[in-house]
């Protein structure tokens, strides 16, 4: 093979092998990019979807409300007059713009009135004023035809919703017998379809969907990569001529320029190739250096890209772990809000509670250099309520204010930076980042107020029984474990069935908060007083020996004894006392049942010895375990 030969089938394996590769990534990247621009418009329409359910959501809650406050159809289902209930509730069903009223006890259906198709209800519990339910109401306020015309106007995507294997509503013919993915795509009369779909807390559920068709981005696809084939295959034509003409006259140099060349092809893009003169071969040398040069730009690019996905996923991550913590939170807001609006630094402040002062969770960068506008704009947030914008100088501030729907302002999230104002893009992402930390917010306090309420007796504001059995069954293995006394009071109301019976049953719950009272306020910190039922309180006291708890269930027997208890009709006060029974492991009982029915036969002892008494638990003889 002559050395032009030779020449020329390196420089074709040079020029080829790289072009080879590059078109490989630059068809996946062509790839990607598209369907990446899929997933994005999808996910996006998704969210704007969810966002619009949930003010219908809202919408309907607001007339739930007000049918639920309803007396005259709250008459008609303690009477159990379904056809009554029934015309009330028609009338309420144009007095609320409603379209679905339904009212059920127990599984069974007492009231329907209104539209079959109707959609994104709001459900209340109908409690008399005794509080004994009656029945909970499911309103809703549009339909299913509505909604999805609604979000196909305003996302630009195909809309369906789905109860169980039938389609409700739908702006895509076609989907009515379709399985709708959580995310994925899926073919209607023979065009492939980019799906993502949630499910709601209505009853029954709804499976919302959004579509987008695809074809046309298998189209742009196609486009592109022809486009890219006929650069590639323009640029390799012109290669092989200029190869062809400088292997001819540049021999002298072949020994260099081909060192160069092998070292481009390795991937060593740092080392240009060498171009000694003004001719072709020079030309070639410098094309491929410029060759080097953009593959280079583009992997770094590919390797930031790279790094910034880690990134998200990292922040992802740690949202789904701290989508609970409220400061957690709070620090991601502010760094994606900085990052994603090129601020210099953001903070953001919360209450503790309704009425508390605010104070600042979570800061990023600078936020005193920007100190003065950003206090005069979160002062006027706070005094409106609503998002606050400021430029002073070359300061620009954005503050959202962190607030549930018509209520008082709990939190800001508070932007800034120097240079360029905020662009109206800007704005609308920001205070959409913010939106969604507020609804988050929400979220974690009723969290918070569920897990409360799951462990706290609603009369009396002490922890409930089950809450009870788990800590006294933690304090024993704890006391078991470190060698300490555990201590356990029970007490009973005396004469508490009396009351009811000569006062009445509400007066009876005001004894029992006002004892409960007087329970709380006699215990530790780290006591946790509970009703054990009826009128039976109690309460665990680590670290505590049998004398000790006698002595707190003596203070607070005496506290009881000098209550004088409001009559509910105004009358007067009334007296109680109680009868307590008080019992400690290991003096008096081994392992948790025992020490409960060690407390509970020394409360008895105290009920059948006069009452208004302190009996201790008989000590125990049994061996230690």
């Amino acid at each position: 093979m002559s050395f032009r030969s030779r020449l020329t089938l390196f420089f074709l394996l040079i020029v080829i092998v790289p072009m080879v590769s590059v078109a490989v990534v630059l068809f996946r990247l062509i790839s990607d990019n598209e369907r990446g621009k899929a997933d994005a418009r999808v996910a996006q329409g998704q969210t704007a979807v969810i966002g619009l359910y949930g003010k219908e959501v809202d919408r309907a809650g607001v007339a739930a409300g007000r049918v639920g406050r309803d007396q005259v159809m709250a008459r008609a289902l303690r009477a159990d007059d379904q056809a009554a209930a029934a015309a009330r509730a028609t009338q309420l069903l144009a007095a609320q713009h409603a379209t679905r009223i339904a009212v059920t006890r127990n599984d069974r259906t007492l009231v329907e009135v209104g539209r079959n198709d109707a959609a994104a209800p709001a459900t209340r519990q109908i409690v008399a004023q005794d509080g004994r339910p009656i029945g909970r109401l499911s309103v809703a306020t549009t339909t299913a035809p509505a909604f999805t015309r609604l979000a196909h106007e305003i996302t630009g995507l195909d809309v369906a919703i789905q109860r169980g294997d039938r389609t409700v509503a739908t702006t895509l013919p076609g989907v009515a017998n379709a399985a709708l993915p959580r995310v994925g795509s899926l073919r209607i009369r023979g065009r492939e379809y980019r799906a993502a779909s949630f499910t709601t807390r209505a009853v029954p559920p709804e499976r919302v969907a959004v579509l987008f068709d695809t074809e046309n981005i298998s189209s742009d696809i196609n486009s592109a990569r022809l486009l890219a084939v006929v650069i590639l295959a323009v640029f390799l034509a012109l290669a092989f001529a200029f190869a062809t003409v400088v292997s001819r006259s540049l021999q002298a140099q072949i020994g260099r320029f081909l060192e160069g060349a092998k070292r481009l092809g390795s991937g060593n893009f740092s080392t240009p190739v060498p171009t000694e003169g003004d001719d072709e071969f020079a030309a070639l040398g410098q094309e491929f250096n410029a060759m080097a040069a953009e593959l280079e730009q583009r992997l770094e690019e590919l390797r930031q890209e790279r790094a910034r996905l880690q990134e998200s996923i990292r922040r992802v991550g740690e949202t789904f772990a701290s989508n609970l913590d409220r400061d957690a939170l709070l620090q991601i807001v502010v760094m994606t809000a900085v990052d994603a609006v090129s601020a210099g630094a953001g903070r953001a402040a919360a209450r503790d509670r309704p009425g508390a002062p605010l104070e600042q969770r979570a800061a990023v960068g600078d936020v005193r250099g920007h100190g003065e506008p950003i206090r005069a704009a979160e002062a006027e947030s706070m005094a409106t309520g609503r998002p606050a914008e400021r430029r002073n100088d070359d300061v620009s501030v954005l503050v959202h204010p962190l607030r549930p729907d018509d209520g008082a302002v709990q939190g800001l999230v508070s932007i800034a930076r120097r240079g360029d104002a905020f662009s109206p893009d800007e704005r609308e992402l920001f205070h959409y980042l913010a939106a969604q930390a507020s609804v988050s917010m929400e979220n974690v306090d009723l969290h918070e107020l569920v897990q409360r309420q799951a462990v706290t007796d609603e009369l009396t504001g002490l922890f409930n029984h089950r809450r009870f059995q788990e800590v006294v069954a933690s304090e024993v293995e704890r006391a078991r474990r470190f060698e300490q006394p555990v201590g356990l009071v029970m007490l009973d109301i005396d004469n508490f069935k009396s009351v009811n019976d000569t006062y009445g049953h509400q007066q009876g719950d005001v004894v029992l908060r006002e004892v409960s009272g007087v329970l709380r306020a006699n215990s530790r910190d780290i006591d946790e007083p509970a009703r054990y039922g009826g009128e039976e309180l109690a309460v665990a006291l680590p670290q505590t020996d049998l004398e000790g708890t006698y002595l707190l269930a003596e203070r607070v027997r005496t506290a009881i004894e000098a209550l004088a208890v409001p009559r509910v009709d105004g009358r007067g006060t009334l007296s109680v006392t109680a009868s307590f029974g008080v019992a400690a492991l290991p003096e008096t009982a081994d392992d948790k049942q025992s020490l409960i029915a060690a407390a509970d036969a020394a409360l008895y002892r105290a009920k059948g010895s006069g009452k208004n008494r302190t009996e201790r638990a008989v000590t125990n003889t049994a061996p230690a375990k």
